[in-house]
């Protein structure tokens, strides 16, 4: 009895301390919405302080419940694109913003198109009279192509500048997967289509090689010459040709290096940084970690609305992988997106459609989806102009097809006009250790597809022709959407990856600009004067919409700055093998025929989260249902 009466008291106590908990979380994300909401009223004169801690994305991602439950989110902040931009623009017509700084030291980059943009609102601030002071412990490819369009680089002494280009190394599995006894059972339509090389090659593809040294060539060319435009008094190429020779000889002093090249304009800490601004904007008069008088870009942000006046046009925004369903944004879910196309449908009001394009592609089936939907648009006689970003390559491009007019800019990765599947099996892993598979068939399909003992022909044969079947369907898309032959499609398809210039030569594109070109062909197309038209961004709203900025911010960790070389080849070392993992992850839990150009890279950069848990999910995998 008093053995029963302890064990009694002691699940009260659990019952307790969970509801307590449960009340801290409460009231700590409480405080976190009260404290944190940006106050538009809060703006002052100052400097516009742009710190960004994190990527540039086209949209970011929904939050984490729980990434907040378990107090785990250390990644670095989503910024969207259009805010930043609308921020610098905003900033070069208010007064109160006496320049804008740019804190590089924690950025993590972006997409080579959305910094393109970035730097072309810099731009536009200094033709305003708005100088730009950039400053970082240490500078690469991403935040140098922001610096590059400061009025004042500035460099951390102990820091300094590395160039790497596009490109660099992909994994191969195959010799691993031989090890462990696992087979890739592969179908795929491509010459190209390069995604499943890892899964059954040890190196890259002659067809693959020839089509990335043809992309990065154009991409480090386009990069070269933008950041020259920017800053030509920079000498960059000899450095970035024989970074080694330029180290040796400064003994290892990168930041004399940049000095010497005239990459930079200052050398000096972020006290003498921030001291140097508060000569130029003022000395703040509070405590804080800035010595200058700052604008807080939330709070400007807020506190500058985008223009509402005239008739609007809807801004719909596929970003991030495509998937089936509808999940949050981070990820392009079909029927989400296809549910905010019917909305906009149902509103008179909206005179035209933008779809802002961000993805590498996805399932065949998911995008199809999105694609219907914008075609029950063009059936209301509703204009539908589509603006490519960093990536609107395979499934994306497949969205692309539905629209009147394509937007792409030089740089944008797109094309990738192929289809693969890839599903694993471990007959040969299994059979080391003595287990086999055996059975009756009623069908040549019954048991199938067989995890354990092997997929059988007929199925190989089955699954080969249904992705072959995919890629008929897609080259037909592009043929009807682009007036050409099947043949010509399939000729330029095949799986190959093009830059936004030579896309535009091939005819799958119609033309240069970003999305204020694609409002304004979008707006003519739909009788509207010039001027007389404002974008509706037709966002999805958070599920978690208690939860402010995308995160917690009082359990948000900070990215860690990248202070020297060492730091800027284990953080790259750390993010191929994160991405490596989360590819690994993502192959093996698809269950779709796929339009997706892995090649590509990511739509979005954001940070790799791919844990042991993908091995749960591969186990998982060989009880899902075969590619549609």
């Amino acid at each position: 009895m008093q053995f029963a009466r302890a064990a009694w008291k002691f699940l009260v106590a659990i019952k307790d301390g969970m509801v307590l908990i449960a009340m801290l979380l409460f009231f700590g994300a409480l405080y976190a919405l009260l404290s944190s909401q940006p106050n538009s009223a809060a703006i002052r004169d100052g400097a516009l302080l742009l710190d960004l801690n994190g990527v540039i994305v086209e949209e970011p991602a929904a939050p984490k419940i729980e990434d907040f439950l378990s107090g785990s989110s250390d990644s670095p902040r989503e910024y969207r694109l259009r805010d930043v931009v609308h921020a610098i623009d905003a900033s070069a017509a208010d007064d109160r913003v006496k320049a804008i700084v740019l804190d590089l030291g924690r950025f993590a980059g972006g997409g080579q198109t959305s910094l393109t943009d970035v730097g072309a609102a810099l731009d536009r601030a200094k033709k305003a009279g708005k100088p730009v002071y950039a400053f970082a412990s240490f500078y690469s490819d991403d935040s140098y192509q922001l610096a590059a369009h400061a009025t004042q680089i500035w460099l951390d002494p102990m820091g300094g500048i590395i160039f790497a280009g596009p490109g660099g190394n992909r994994l191969y599995y195959k010799g691993l997967m031989d090890e462990l006894g696992v087979t890739a059972n592969i179908y795929r339509v491509g010459t190209y289509k390069s995604a499943v090389e890892p899964y059954m090659r040890s190196d890259q593809s002659p067809a693959a090689r020839e089509a990335s040294q043809a992309l990065y060539g154009v991409l480090w060319d386009s990069w070269l010459g933008e950041v020259t435009k920017a800053r030509p008094q920079a000498v960059i190429r000899p450095f970035a040709d024989d970074p080694a020779t330029f180290a040796r000889t400064a003994g290892g002093d990168l930041a004399k290096v940049a000095m010497q090249q005239k990459l930079v304009d200052k050398l000096g800490d972020k006290t003498a940084f921030d001291r140097f601004v508060a000569e130029q904007v003022g000395t703040d008069e509070t405590p804080s970690p800035d010595s200058f008088k700052s604008i807080d870009y939330d709070d400007f942000v807020a506190a500058s609305p985008v223009d509402s006046n005239g008739s609007p046009i809807g801004v719909i925004t596929v970003a991030g992988e495509i998937v089936d369903g509808k999940t949050g944004p981070g990820m392009a879910a079909s029927g989400r997106i296809a549910e905010q196309i019917y909305k906009a449908l149902d509103e008179d009001e909206i005179k035209a459609l933008v779809v802002r394009i961000d993805s590498p592609g996805g399932s065949a089936f998911a995008s199809e989806e999105i694609r219907l939907a914008l075609l029950e648009a063009r059936k209301k006689k509703l204009p539908i102009v589509v603006s490519m970003g960093d990536v609107a390559a395979s499934g994306g491009y497949w969205v692309a097809t539905a629209g009147d007019h394509i937007f792409a800019e030089p740089d944008t990765i797109t094309g990738s006009i192929g289809v693969f599947a890839v599903l694993p099996s471990f007959e040969k892993a299994l059979a080391k250790w003595g287990v086999t598979a055996d059975g009756v068939q009623t069908t040549p399909l019954s048991g199938e597809p067989n995890f354990v003992g092997g997929f059988s022909e007929d199925l190989n044969v089955i699954l080969q022709s249904g992705v072959e079947n995919s890629y008929g369907d897609f080259v037909k898309l592009v043929a009807a959407a682009r007036g050409k032959t099947p043949t010509e499609v399939d000729t330029i398809g095949q799986g190959r990856v093009w830059d936004g210039g030579t896309a535009r030569q091939l005819g799958l594109v119609d033309g240069f600009g970003g999305i204020e070109d694609a409002l304004a062909e979008a707006a003519r197309r739909a009788g509207l004067a010039e001027g007389d038209y404002h974008p509706q961004y037709l966002d999805p709203q958070s599920r978690f919409s208690w939860i402010p900025f995308g995160g917690i911010p009082f359990i948000r960790q900070e990215n860690h700055a990248v202070t020297g070389i060492v730091g800027w080849a284990a953080k790259r070392q750390k993010a191929i093998v994160g991405q490596a993992l989360t590819t690994a992850q993502g192959l093996m839990a698809r269950e779709d025929v796929q339009a997706l150009c892995l090649e590509c890279g990511p739509a979005t950069r954001r940070n790799s989260s791919a844990t042991a848990s993908w091995i749960d999910r591969l186990l998982a995998y060989s009880f899902s249902s075969a590619p549609r």
